[in-house]
């Protein structure tokens, strides 16, 4: 099964649209499947109390959430733009909402497909409000235990999605993502207990868990990438340049192949190989007609162009029925 890969611009457009329109040429460079940003009105995402992440006040120095999102929030026309350049180039645009308002424009541009960030795993009102849209879903669970996780989808389901559309990404939501904190074995715990499509949304350096993730049985992977990690801006430095994000893709392309198919046969390129490296029952010495087979006088050697050694209890104690000299086949 093919991975589904997001690329995540997210707000790394910095509020300019010429740099959103060059994250789209870069994901489309790298082959991605899909370009998500985020759609969100400031005002209704946080209040003034709202102090900005441990992650980003070393960059916004404002302290402020609300001062941070406005300066780099994408207006509503900015993104139909965006949306119909994706349309343009061919790439399928994705968004997450982060209140009712901004989950109301993707409807209305026709989204399929919903992204729902790990954050808004315990907003009862959008979730319900989303879930109420019948369109497929993607649900982060990053801060999440099982039981959170398991009541989002439930409210999710309650509202009216069915659960075949529903995929749960595991998520570490620190940016970056210290290594000893992706545990990567709970994507597959949550497919065990909540018998769902699972992925993984990373924000780990480097491209190395995404594809260990593929490896797992990851259906979706979404990755933060940027034009320039110098960039001012709360995700640029954890996010992958365009060619890490380029690499990633074809590693995972490649991961896909290695994987192959469940079924245990073997391979056109490995056929070429079974003669040399099979083989038949021979005579390990001198065998006159009329004289018993036993063990001390045939042997199991290459190539396999005569009896299979699978044969062997079948030919003991049966009798030749001509001569044979060491090695000829039996």
């Amino acid at each position: 099964m093919k991975t589904f890969i997001i690329a995540e611009a997210g707000v790394n457009h910095n509020g300019s649209l010429k740099n959103a329109f060059k994250l789209v040429d870069i994901a489309i460079a790298a082959n991605v499947d899909a370009i998500k940003f985020q759609t969100f009105n400031p005002k209704l995402l946080a209040s003034k109390h709202a102090e900005t992440a441990p992650y980003q006040k070393n960059i916004d120095k404002s302290n402020s959430q609300l001062e941070m999102l406005t300066r780099i929030n994408l207006s509503k026309e900015k993104q139909r733009k965006i949306f119909e350049y994706c349309n343009l180039k061919k790439i399928k645009f994705m968004s997450s909402p982060f209140d009712i308002e901004s989950s109301e424009f993707l409807f209305e541009l026709g989204l399929d497909t919903i992204k729902i960030p790990s954050g808004e795993i315990t907003n009862l009102p959008l979730l319900r409000h989303i879930g109420k849209s019948g369109r497929k879903i993607i649900l982060s669970s990053g801060l999440s235990t099982l039981s959170e996780v398991r009541n989002g989808l439930n409210v999710l389901i309650n509202s009216g999605t069915d659960k075949e559309k529903i995929t749960i990404l595991h998520a570490n939501s620190m940016y970056p993502s210290p290594i000893e904190d992706i545990n990567l074995k709970a994507m597959l715990t949550i497919k065990e207990e909540l018998k769902v499509p699972v992925g993984y949304s990373d924000h780990s350096l480097g491209i190395d868990v995404p594809i260990i993730a593929v490896a797992l049985g990851a259906t979706v992977i979404e990755k933060h990438f940027t034009i320039d990690k110098k960039m001012d801006g709360p995700d640029h430095k954890a996010s992958l340049n365009p060619d890490e994000l380029s690499l990633m893709v074809k590693k995972i392309r490649e991961t896909e192949t290695i994987l192959g198919s469940e079924i245990k046969k073997p391979t056109k390129s490995e056929m070429v190989n079974i003669t040399s490296v099979r083989k038949s029952i021979v005579a390990s010495s001198a065998i006159l007609k009329g004289e018993l087979f036993t063990e001390d006088n045939i042997a199991t050697k290459r190539p396999a162009v005569g009896l299979s050694p699978m044969l062997w209890d079948e030919v003991i104690g049966q009798r030749a029925e001509k001569n044979y000299e060491p090695d000829d086949f039996l």
